[in-house]
């Protein structure tokens, strides 16, 4: 880097300087009259020496002036977004959920849980109808939203209902089937 600044300055200084009258002399006679070394303007490299604190405190101030892009606190809640948010969330609970489940059936004898499909199954069946309804629903909406949002997103893909209609009744339409194949789902 210093050599680079170096060889920078030198050239400048260089072209910025004087020329000898044969050059002078040459540049008449192959270019068009052109006042060489008069014209180009020169600055000098302007160093200082400042220490991590100083610097760190000129960056500081320099960002109070970037501008910011607006957050989500000043929009109104639309059903785009929103929904978005969510097939974000119910992925990576989806994908989390098959990873820690996976690891733990794989480990579990091992550690002496027992999570075969027998014991979960006799687990299952001793809880409150209320309470085996409220866990397959709370199950199967991932499952229904992520897989019927995906569509609609291969849908968008394709460069279809894509306008602003179309976006939010194809997202109450998600809604709504969501919630009720997930409901059925839990029911049967």
């Amino acid at each position: 880097m210093l050599a680079q600044r170096a060889t920078q300055q030198s050239l400048r200084r260089l072209a910025a300087g004087q020329p000898s009258m044969i050059a002078q002399y040459a540049m008449k006679k192959s270019f068009a009259p052109a006042a060489i070394g008069a014209s180009i303007q020169t600055r000098p490299v302007a160093t200082q020496k400042m220490t991590p604190e100083s610097s760190y405190q000129i960056l500081v101030e320099q960002r109070k002036h970037r501008p910011t892009s607006p957050h989500l606190a000043i929009y109104k809640p639309q059903i785009p977004w929103i929904l978005s948010g969510l097939n974000r969330i119910t992925g990576s609970v989806l994908s989390g959920g098959f990873y820690i489940f996976g690891s733990a059936y794989l480990v579990s004898p091992l550690f002496g849980w027992h999570l075969d499909s027998a014991s979960m199954a006799a687990a299952f069946a001793s809880w409150p109808v209320a309470l085996k309804v409220l866990t397959k629903f709370a199950v199967a909406f991932p499952f229904t939203f992520h897989s019927i949002n995906g569509v609609r997103h291969l849908v968008w893909d394709l460069g279809k209902a894509f306008k602003n209609d179309a976006v939010i009744k194809t997202g109450w339409a998600v809604v709504g089937l969501s919630v009720s194949s997930a409901l059925a789902l839990a029911l049967y």
